[in-house]
């Protein structure tokens, strides 16, 4: 068995690859002699292991990520164009600046609106229906009724007043705008809905029976009644109030929210809610407290797994078969674990060269804005001394300046992996934003050094907006201890496990004020 040297991935580009064909051809001859060996001996079988160069020999999807030799070169292969050009890049580049953030155009969803349409409805309904007891015995039969005295016209009074305070509750409480869309119906606002349903249904029986085929002449108990109905329905909305916005306010149970894939955890305090409901509040903190998924992170790991399988050939001497596959994995098996030894270092290294290179990249794009920001002051200087119709705009400025800057901006965003975050267009918008503001480059600079949360990348969570919900009880049920669900996205998924916050009891002990008072006594021989 013959073992070729492995070179270091942190060498020259020019290096590896000519250490890459040198390896191939002495494999060839390997190859070669082992075929020449082959026709003399059939009994003796050769396995040959070799570690190659890891770019040679991933697929054509790995060996598209950011590779360090190419981006270091990128600088120097782009040409540039100054002066009053509008870009400092190449077309080809700017053209694709930030094509990866581009999501497919969504349509219109309208079921969303139909807990809100019913809302109405039954709102309507509500508000009708008492000036409906007032009205039809006017219609009906008024020359039968009784004139309504003073008792009769305060009555009318509270009515109007009951009314419009119904009427704001009920819009301050249900008319809002749907946050989001449940897999089942809440049953709080199911049942809420259906007791004023059952309630109004009653007091039309009782209309119905009682008051019109009676044809009742006391026009003032008829006013009593319609005010009864509206009393009512205010306490209905009260315990709507309890129910809907109350009742989940004290914290009960400690959430522990993990994303999937990169592990990111935080934890939350809710009160008594169903399963949906508390995903729907665990998906409103994600947006605002997690930072932005990034995917090309996580592609370190698989990237060099890939290539210590990749840098692994196996050759079989006696020709195919099931033998030659057991033992050809089992070879690759062996040579993994004695790779395994030395991993550590070569993550060490990778992990150390990429901070470095970070370090410079973000050295680079400081400087760039800082001179481009001075640029801008210099520029507003002068605008000053012209007349007021060819002032410059905050957005002729961001473009002017924007070029000077381009260049270090996509190199970091590269090598910290987030140029499908930003867009050209909205990295604009920013730098027009912070001029017209008069913002610091350090403010500039904030969004694109340090990841921010996903609430601040419109495109990435409208591309995240959609989520299944996985549960082993009815999603409707409560939470209880020991609950867990998922919520899961297109690329990873959120891990909820729940537990219940323990009763905790105080007790007092209680300290008399003279407990840490003592009394020094000296005695006549005692020196001092």
């Amino acid at each position: 068995m013959d073992t070729d040297s492995i070179h270091s991935g942190y060498s020259h580009h020019s290096n590896r690859s000519r250490g890459s064909n040198k390896q191939s051809e002495r494999s060839s001859r390997d190859r070669h002699k082992s075929h020449s060996r082959d026709s003399s001996s059939r009994s003796d079988k050769n396995v040959t292991i070799s570690a190659s160069s890891a770019q040679a020999q991933l697929p054509a999807d790995q060996s598209s990520a950011p590779t360090d030799a190419q981006d270091d070169n990128w600088g120097e292969t782009t040409t540039a164009v100054t002066g009053t050009s509008d870009h400092s890049l190449s077309q080809e580049d700017l053209a694709g600046f930030g094509k990866d953030t581009e999501g497919p155009v969504e349509k219109l969803n309208c079921v969303r609106y139909i807990p809100l349409v019913l809302s109405l409805l039954l709102g309507l309904l509500v508000l009708v229906t008492p000036l409906c007891f007032l009205v039809l015995p006017q219609l009906l039969w008024p020359e039968r009724l009784h004139a309504c005295g003073t008792a009769c016209e305060g009555l009318f009074l509270s009515l109007a007043f009951k009314l419009l305070i119904l009427l704001l509750a009920g819009w301050a409480l249900f008319v809002r705008p749907t946050r989001a869309s449940l897999p089942r119906i809440a049953v709080f606002r199911a049942l809420l809905g259906l007791l004023t349903l059952l309630l109004l249904l009653s007091y039309w029986l009782f209309f119905g029976v009682r008051i019109m085929d009676s044809q009742d002449e006391n026009y003032q108990s008829i006013v009593q009644f319609a005010v009864s109905l509206v009393d009512a329905l205010l306490f209905i909305h009260y315990l709507a109030v309890v129910l809907l916005e109350i009742r989940h306010l004290q914290p009960c149970f400690s959430l522990c929210v993990v994303r999937s894939t990169d592990g990111e955890t935080h934890h939350y305090n809710l009160g008594q809610l169903s399963i949906q409901r508390a995903a729907l509040v665990i998906l409103e903190h994600y947006y605002k407290d997690f930072s932005v998924h990034n995917p090309a992170l996580l592609t370190a790991a698989k990237t060099r797994a890939a290539k210590h399988l990749a840098g692994l050939k196996v050759y079989n001497v006696d020709g195919a078969g099931s033998d030659g596959a057991t033992a050809q994995s089992r070879a690759k098996m062996a040579a993994a674990a004695r790779q395994r030894d030395t991993s550590h270092n070569e993550l060490y290294y990778e992990e150390a060269e990429h901070e470095r290179r970070v370090r410079k990249r973000r050295a680079r794009l400081v400087v760039a804005v800082e001179e481009a920001f001075t640029h801008v002051r210099r520029l507003q200087d002068e605008e000053k001394k012209k007349p007021p119709g060819d002032e410059m705009d905050p957005r002729e400025a961001a473009q002017a300046i924007f070029p000077s800057m381009a260049r270090a901006l996509q190199k970091y965003l590269r090598t910290t992996r987030q140029q499908h975050c930003h867009s050209m267009d909205s990295i604009q918008g920013h730098l027009a934003f912070c001029i017209t503001n008069n913002m610091t480059p350090k403010a500039f600079l904030e969004s694109y050094l340090q990841a921010g949360p996903t609430l601040q990348y419109s495109r990435e969570s409208s591309q995240s907006r959609y989520w299944t919900l996985v549960s082993e009880a009815s999603v409707t049920s409560p939470l209880r201890h020991g609950s867990d669900f998922q919520l899961k996205s297109s690329d990873f998924s959120l891990v909820v496990t729940s537990r219940a916050i323990p009763h905790l009891k105080l007790t007092e002990e209680y300290v008399h004020p003279k407990s840490h008072k003592f009394v020094l006594q000296l005695q006549s021989e005692t020196s001092v």
